[in-house]
């Protein structure tokens, strides 16, 4: 029987290349910015990159697809794309973060992403907004080798769930990076430059906030929250102490006018008592979050074969980051502060969801380093997308929209129950579902002669374990009904 290919699947597999033979060899389309495309997340407009592509185009592009082991089925990916969509106009992404005019939601996160003025330059020109530079400091940092880890499934080297960092600040002196800063805001004045900047004392966090202000930023952010610092009383230290939060953000509001964005530390149980100090101290926005204190046990992350605790990124933990984004937009008493959301945007899906819990932008950092500037294209494409589709010519419509779904534990429906529904020509009888069920669920599954899978409503509890481990999609939800007395 002759199945249809997964694209997603058969898309993963690609190793995203710079300047990708299989494009070079295609005269009439690029096949690779296709794949790309339905990568991230934008299956529905892939297809207009190989508009007027021939069999032929796309056989020589297969052929010279430098994958390691089979090439990506370029030709069976093109016959199962969805058409390409009519035209339609281009929602404006621009929308304002701390009375700032950003022409997108989209920032690159403080971080190796961005520690000199060529690499801002060349996001910048990509189509990037804004960028909160690698976070500055007056101390003398000094890096250890190799300073990453990543965490993957096994098999998938190169694309990785998360990752581990041992980096610290910029390396560079003080005057040699507000320099840099007010090169970019002068060369880029429609860009929003931001100054992360670091302190170890109530002088040195005032002395770093008027040299950026002098430099001509747009915005400081106030870096409370890096997990790896290797002096007391800096990074997390910091943002695990909700008075010296209060403290310092006083201190630089009352230095500048210039607006201030504190950066919370998620290696904390309630992220809004930093976060309430950062508000009552006057603060424009809050950043968040920096990354999660971790370990990773693999030796290519040792340094002189000793291994330490340090900061996880990357999209293992969005979930994580979007419940504190959520925890705070939900403080009543803090109503009127804004966001920026950090924490394993890779997608414009993904930053969609920052933004529908309220956060004004976002930052991406371990997305570029896996794949380079170019997402921003898809990023761009693909929340613009969205918003024609549903119809939203103001990207502010969108902040904030999905935070009335959420509340506590105990007012949600629990009188009403959602059974489980097989497609039986989706499924291919492999039997996931029943071993889930059998030995992680409420055994109500059953196989029939078919192998396919029998659901018994008597025993089913409407958890939907069984939609989740199903690799074809073949079970979906019934509508919900009245729970039986």
């Amino acid at each position: 029987m002759q199945r249809k290919m997964n694209i997603q699947e058969e898309v993963a597999r690609c190793l995203l290349c710079h300047d990708a033979a299989c494009s070079r060899a295609c005269k009439h389309g690029d096949p690779a910015r296709a794949v790309r495309a339905a990568r991230f997340d934008n299956i529905a407009l892939a297809a207009s990159w190989l508009e007027g592509c021939t069999d032929e185009d796309l056989a020589r592009a297969e052929d010279a697809c430098i994958h390691y082991d089979r090439p990506i089925r370029l030709r069976e990916v093109a016959r199962q794309l969805p058409p390409v969509p009519s035209p339609q106009g281009q929602p404006s992404l621009a929308i304002d973060f701390c009375g700032i005019h950003c022409e997108n939601p989209f920032f690159l996160a403080s971080s190796s992403i961005c520690t000199n003025y060529e690499m801002v330059a060349r996001a910048f020109e990509a189509g990037w907004a804004g960028v909160f530079f690698k976070t500055i400091c007056l101390q003398d940092i000094n890096e250890v080798s190799p300073r990453f880890d990543v965490v993957n499934r096994a098999g998938h080297v190169g694309d990785f769930s998360a990752l581990r960092n041992m980096e610290q600040l910029s390396e560079n002196p003080a005057e040699v990076d507000f320099e840099v800063l007010r090169r970019l805001k002068q060369d880029y004045p429609s860009k929003v430059v931001v100054a992360s900047i670091m302190g170890q004392t109530e002088e040195e966090w005032i002395e770093l906030a008027k040299m950026a202000e002098q430099a001509g930023v747009d915005a400081v952010e106030l870096n409370f929250s890096c997990p790896q610092m290797r002096l007391a009383g800096m990074g997390s230290d910091v943002g695990q102490d909700p008075e010296l939060v209060l403290f310092y953000t006083a201190h630089v509001k009352h230095a500048v006018s210039i607006p201030v964005i504190p950066k919370m530390t998620p290696n904390i149980t309630h992220i809004d008592q930093p976060a309430m100090a950062a508000y009552f101290a006057s603060a424009d926005a809050i950043s968040a979050i920096n990354t999660i204190k971790s370990v990773t046990m693999d030796d290519r992350g040792a340094v002189s074969e000793k291994k330490t605790i340090s900061g996880l990124s990357g999209r293992a933990v969005k979930p994580i980051a979007q419940r504190y984004i959520l925890q705070m937009a939900q403080n009543p008493v803090m109503k009127k502060i804004e966001y920026s959301g950090i924490g394993g945007i890779e997608t414009w899906r993904d930053a969609l969801e920052f933004i529908q819990l309220g956060c004004r932008n976002v930052q991406v950092c371990t997305a570029v380093m896996q794949y380079g500037y170019r997402i921003i294209d898809d990023l761009v494409l693909g929340l613009q997308h969205y918003m024609a589709q549903r119809g939203v010519d103001d990207l502010n419509q969108l902040v904030g929209e999905e935070l009335p779904k959420f509340v506590n534990p105990g007012d949600l429906d629990r009188s009403t129950i959602v059974f489980p529904m097989v497609d039986r020509d989706k499924c291919i009888g492999c039997g996931r579902c029943y071993v889930s069920c059998m030995d992680g669920g409420h055994q109500a599954i059953t196989l029939g002669e078919d192998h396919k899978p029998q659901i018994h409503g008597n025993h089913c509890v409407g958890c939907h374990l069984c939609s989740l481990v199903c690799p074809t999609g073949a079970i979906t939800h019934a509508k919900r009904v009245d729970k039986r007395r």
